[in-house]
């Protein structure tokens, strides 16, 4: 379908405007080139610019090319276009963190990460004077982020209320982070001049060369290899913040040498399973993201854990969980599966894996319980229980992966649950 030749609204302005819009959504993290300046000023010319909703899905359509990208683009447009309380947003984010019990949705953190795009060179607006708080008022603790280092900071920040240049200093910090493992020892013996046990087959050969007579006695050891790891990545709609960027650091895992790792196999399921191991040899993380995501046609949608654990049980377990796979499942265990798949499935990844760590998010929070159906199902079967919702977080994994005596929080949960 052609669409007529329509001009342009008599707006000088319209424009530079649309051009410095671009801006604010590449600043914000989405990614806007100059080709998609010029496609947004053919749509708006063949919508028209008479009805702000025409003009908004037009602009719409250009820009946002994934799910994760509506709310940024949601919150810069109403920033942009002529909001009648943008001064009064713009202050209300100027003020200090408050670090409280509740968690910020993902409406705040586009909205920050659209604020600080806009306000990106300019001078902040001047902060409203306060009446000091009443003396019966609760004192109210106060996240001073900026005594510590920028790094110390981004070890222990949440990944989802994280703006866009903090989640790229996040990722250039992940793409360091290295994840060693020991070698397994195999019942497989070979021959080793300082090994323990005596090989008196090789040593009756060799007499056999000396009429007879025992020169020297040789010796053999077990032969070490090195485990695979399997990633199972949760990437649901309530863990895309998370997905992405463990999925960063398991890229940097897959490309790192000299970390033991025989092979790194990666999966991400919501609602199907999906093998993206293929795309963790492009050495661009981004790349390799964007690739797998692709191929991912159910990111940030639903989740069924049950129907896809029991997929890759019955298509990819013997494939990839031979000779002592190290399996990391990270997902919220927010399910809307039948429990009993969930826990049957869950027992027979646990029983094929040399060990089973659950990488949780929601661990975060001090007074997270195993409250959901999914979370109590899926508890008893795994070896170790920890967080995944900072940099701090996955460091910690390595100290699990060195300890074999590791199990997180699980004891602390599995009592919560006897009780």
């Amino acid at each position: 379908m052609e669409y007529p030749d329509l001009p342009l609204p008599e707006h000088p302005k319209l424009t530079e405007n649309l051009t410095h819009f671009a801006r604010a959504l590449r600043k914000a993290g989405l990614p806007v080139g100059p080709g998609r300046v010029l496609t947004a000023i053919e749509a708006v010319e063949a919508a028209g610019f008479t009805s702000r909703m025409d003009f908004y899905w037009a602009l719409h359509a250009v820009f946002v090319s994934r799910p994760e990208e509506r709310q940024v683009f949601n919150q810069v447009f109403r920033l942009f276009w002529r909001d009648p309380r943008y001064m009064e947003h713009m202050m209300s984010l100027m003020l200090p963190a408050i670090r409280g019990v509740q968690e910020e949705d993902r409406a705040a953190a586009a909205a920050k990460r659209a604020a600080e795009a806009l306000l990106d060179g300019a001078e902040a607006p001047p902060m409203p004077e306060r009446e000091a708080p009443e003396e019966e008022e609760t004192q109210i603790e106060i996240d001073a982020s900026l005594t510590a280092s920028t790094d110390e900071r981004l070890r222990s920040l949440d990944f989802e209320q994280m703006s866009a240049e903090e989640v790229a200093q996040a990722k250039r910090m992940l793409s360091r982070l290295s994840l060693p493992v020991k070698p397994l020892k195999t019942r497989r013996l070979s021959a080793d001049p300082a090994g323990r046990q005596a090989d008196w087959r090789r040593t009756l050969r060799g007499a056999m060369r000396t009429g007879g007579e025992v020169v020297q006695i040789a010796h053999r050891s077990p032969v070490t290899r090195w485990p695979a790891l399997v990633v199972l990545c949760d990437i649901s709609g309530s863990m895309a913040s998370y997905s992405r960027m463990v999925l960063h650091f398991v890229h940097a895992v897959a490309n790192r040498q000299g970390q033991g790792w025989a092979k790194v196999h990666a999966f991400t399921f919501g609602t199907r399973l999906t093998n993206i191991t293929r795309h963790l040899k492009t050495r661009d993380p981004d790349t390799a993201l964007n690739a797998a995501g692709h191929e991912a046609r159910d990111w940030q949608g639903g989740t069924r854990i049950g129907h896809c654990l029991h997929d890759f049980n019955r298509d990819w377990s013997r494939r990839v969980l031979g000779q002592g796979a190290v399996v990391l499942l990270i997902t919220d265990g927010l399910d809307r599966d039948d429990p009993a798949l969930l826990a049957k499935e869950m027992e027979r990844l646990h029983l094929s894996a040399k060990r089973l760590i659950w990488l949780n998010p929601l661990l975060r929070w001090d007074g997270f319980a195993p409250k959901a159906q999914g979370v109590r199902a899926m508890l008893p079967h795994v070896d170790t229980f920890r967080a995944a919702h900072s940099i701090a977080s996955l460091e910690a994994l390595a100290e699990a992966l060195s300890d074999p005596r590791d199990h997180g929080d699980k004891a602390r949960l599995q009592a919560l649950l006897r009780s």
